[in-house]
């Protein structure tokens, strides 16, 4: 697979490639199909992870998006935008109007999410221990800012995910999500503050304050199964961390209250599933898209 190019960037994105790449698609190249998809399919995975919390669920939505990509490539109008902007406003819709998922059904409200974090037990660590233990405490830090995603309704959540961790243009926002710019900067604004507002009154990652450490917390997390350490979620199948498909170049970067708390979240591992070849292949090799399309190798 070719180097990773964020796809909500304006800049350094090759349209063209997507041009290129769709045409000979349509017109039965599988191979073609196959690297078009591949484009795009990891960061359509990772917006579903941080929008649903949960793997397994996260690469079922992927591959039911693929299909619906694959299957309305045809309708697909370049006089109306870029092939971009309306990929993603497929994907965007279908992960927003899918059923309630698992975690969304558990995590009601920042009130019941940190309810249940601050009665996890406490577990004082020496520093050889958290020396041992650096895995599982990363591990937990990012399980814990998930669940803190998930507080938030879908729609803010999805604009803090693309908005704020992956730093979408505002303009290409506004074309995928059919709102002018400063409404998608008014709807980021508020999903910033629903979100910040609590991780400044309890996340001791950003207020010292706080009494909440994930070292401290870590075994507990352990004990109520939110963090496993025989299968960790987060840091696994990983090859580079958000940051470094980010806009920002944020080790650099003067950074204000609000960087600070997006900094965190782009820390977080950019996921590459182990089952990502295997999901474009079940897909291009399926025998019903293969007579739809023509497909050839």
């Amino acid at each position: 697979m070719s180097k990773l190019q964020n796809p909500f960037k304006i800049e350094k994105y090759t349209d063209a490639e997507d041009t290129t790449l769709l045409s000979r698609a349509v017109a039965g190249d599988k191979k073609s199909l196959s690297e078009l998809i591949e484009r795009h399919q990891e960061f359509i995975f990772n917006v579903a992870l941080k929008m649903i919390n949960n793997v397994s669920d996260a690469k079922d939505v992927t591959q039911e998006i693929l299909i619906k990509l694959i299957t309305n490539l045809g309708k697909y109008d370049a006089e109306k935008g870029k092939f971009r902007t309306w990929l993603y406003r497929i994907t965007f819709n279908h992960i927003l109007n899918i059923k309630k998922q698992k975690y969304e059904q558990v995590v009601t409200g920042f009130d019941a999410f940190f309810n249940f974090v601050e009665h996890s037990s406490v577990h004082e660590l020496t520093d050889e221990a958290e020396k041992e233990m650096e895995l599982f405490i990363e591990e937990s830090k990012v399980a814990c800012m998930a669940g803190m995603l998930m507080c938030l309704d879908r729609k803010e959540r999805i604009i803090y995910i693309v908005g704020e961790v992956f730093e979408i243009d505002h303009n290409l926002a506004s074309e995928i999500f059919e709102i002018t710019p400063a409404n998608f900067r008014k709807k980021l604004s508020r999903a910033r503050k629903n979100l910040h507002q609590w991780m400044h009154n309890k996340c001791g990652l950003v207020n010292k304050a706080n009494p909440c450490r994930c070292p401290k917390k870590t075994k507990g997390f352990i004990e109520n199964g939110w963090v496993n350490p025989d299968e960790l979620k987060w840091h696994s199948d990983y090859q580079q961390k958000i940051k470094d498909l980010a806009q920002t170049n944020i080790e650099k970067a003067l950074l204000n209250v609000d960087e600070l708390y997006a900094r965190l979240y782009r820390e977080h591992p950019f996921k590459i599933v182990k089952t990502s070849d295997r999901i474009v292949e079940e897909i291009i090799n399926n025998e019903g898209l293969n007579d739809l399309f023509n497909l050839r190798k």
